[in-house]
């Protein structure tokens, strides 16, 4: 579903959901913006038991001039033509039900409602101000008022604790391509913790599980706004003993939580992506993160189970299945691996020089998170099948790949690519598209590496970033490339098996 299909109707009223937040204000003010200018009637509504009272959320209609109507629900009538769900979904249990005679849902959640023709949902997003943005880009609407990119700007903002559970790259891209008044950010900022939260705060800190054996924490907080949550988990971290933490709270229909990490071996994110895994999602950056745990999906899977056994349990679990490899100083046993040839699929390679001048940080965005290198007349960086991209020395690509004369295609040269990888300059903030300085290339068949398929969940620190760890799962390889023994990395298993062939094979 596109924006173009709603603009059949007339007239739209836009529903925020109960009790509604920066992030459903702001998308709803999004849309409501968007089918003003195309002419409609449309109105921005919400119900629900109270009015907004949140003093942040007060200020942010106030200097916004968001037009949001509070609509009694015992006195609701028929919302003629079009009624819009924004950040919720129609006949969900955090919405009223205001009767319509079409309905279309615009929503981040993972779908509850599956009965609703007119449905855009993407529950892979931190905010629905994303999806909105986005519906309006496919449009090439041209976002320029300030009052409407300051609340898609702030919906993120406090969707994502703060940005620091930012981790799709469409969020990141949203939250650098919209104009905002970085002035009212502050004042909203500055006016969202009351002194009741203040004191959740004080009880929950007395209240930590502390393990010494891999420095980590574990608090249980009363209800609360997330954010919270994350000025809770900030705090943890200035203790020096407490190296990883979790604080997470119970709400109707789940657990929310906020992880931080000061060390380089735990990735806030990925960590929070394992406590979540199979009953929720979770995600963030290198040092702050966060997520949300069904409730139904967590009493179906841990029925007797209680919470904080289950967190206590699954950090530890974490912390004690997991290997980590430092590629510098990693001696492998080679009598335990495959030789492998790399098979002659089409590829595609940026030579940074020809980018950017040598010594430009910069940034590349991918799916898979960002890598930050140093532009350099050695340094090429190779476009993998499923978008990934790998750094690779001026030598190492002259001996292992030859460079084709076509223009390089994602379309012909990847497989169920999400999104297209970004370049970011760290100097000038600037952003441009990897695809357009692509070229094409193609294994010479003289690439050789080791492989061995991972038994657990294991981190490899490369030699080309001591930093930041690839991470592979069971079932994912780690290779070496036999002319380099400490060119070590991973893998991930359906990567692998388009991308090598055993060696004896050809020979």
């Amino acid at each position: 579903m596109r924006l173009r299909d709603l603009e059949l109707f007339d007239p739209i009223t836009i529903q925020c959901h109960d009790n509604p937040d920066a992030d459903s204000l702001g998308a709803g003010y999004a849309l409501y913006y968007y089918f003003k200018q195309k002419g409609k009637k449309v109105r921005l509504i919400y119900s629900g038991r109270s009015r907004i009272q949140k003093t942040n959320l007060t200020l942010m209609v106030e200097k916004l001039e968001i037009p949001v109507e509070f609509v009694d629900a015992s006195k609701a009538e028929m919302a003629d033509g079009l009624l819009i769900t924004v950040d919720c979904q129609y006949g969900a249990g955090n919405v009223t039900r205001i009767p319509a005679e079409h309905v279309a849902i615009i929503d981040h959640h993972k779908e509850e409602i599956k009965d609703v023709e007119l449905t855009r949902i993407q529950s892979t997003l931190g905010s629905c101000s994303t999806l909105v943005w986005k519906m309006l880009t496919e449009e090439r609407f041209v976002l320029e008022d300030v009052k409407v990119g300051t609340a898609l700007y702030y919906g993120l903002y406090t969707d994502t604790n703060q940005f620091s559970e930012l981790y799709n790259p469409l969020d990141m891209d949203m939250r650098e391509g919209v104009p905002f008044n970085k002035s009212l950010i502050t004042i909203f900022r500055n006016s969202n913790l009351s002194l009741k939260e203040l004191e959740v705060a004080g009880i929950a800190m007395l209240r930590y599980i502390y393990n010494d054996d891999h420095q980590f924490v574990v608090i249980k907080s009363q209800p609360c706004d997330p954010n919270i949550l994350g000025l809770i988990s900030d705090f943890l971290l200035q203790v020096d003993e407490v190296k990883t933490c979790l604080v997470y709270n119970q709400l109707k229909d789940g657990y929310k939580l906020s992880v931080r990490s000061c060390i380089k071996e735990v990735s806030a994110n990925e960590l929070a992506a394992f406590l979540t895994e199979g009953i929720g999602s979770g995600g963030g950056h290198a040092e702050k993160a966060g997520g949300f745990i069904s409730m139904k999906r967590y009493e179906e899977k841990y029925p007797t189970l209680h919470s904080e056994a289950y967190f206590g349990n699954r950090m530890t679990e974490y912390f004690n299945s997991t290997e980590i490899i430092y590629a510098k100083e990693y001696r492998a046993d080679l009598s335990s691996m495959m030789p492998y040839r790399k098979k002659k699929n089409p590829v595609g390679f940026v030579k940074t020089d020809e980018l950017l001048p040598a010594g430009t940080p910069i940034t590349i965005r991918t799916l898979e998170g960002d890598v930050d290198l140093v532009v350099a007349p050695d340094l090429y960086v190779i476009i993998g099948i499923k978008g990934e991209v790998y750094p690779n020395s001026r030598e190492k690509f002259e001996k292992s790949y030859r460079v084709l004369p076509e223009k390089y295609s994602i379309e012909e040269c990847t497989i169920g690519v999400e999104y297209v990888p970004a370049i970011k300059n760290r100097l000038t903030d600037s952003t441009m598209t990897i695809l357009d300085y692509a070229g094409k290339c193609v294994p010479t068949g003289d690439t050789f590496i080791y492989a061995r398929p991972l038994e657990k969940r294991t981190k490899v620190f490369t030699a080309w970033d001591d930093e930041k760890y690839m991470l592979g799962e069971p079932g994912d390889y780690l290779a070496i490339r036999c002319d380099d023994l400490q060119d070590v990395y991973v893998v991930e298993k359906t990567v692998f098996h388009k991308s090598y062939e055993l060696r004896e094979e050809q020979e």
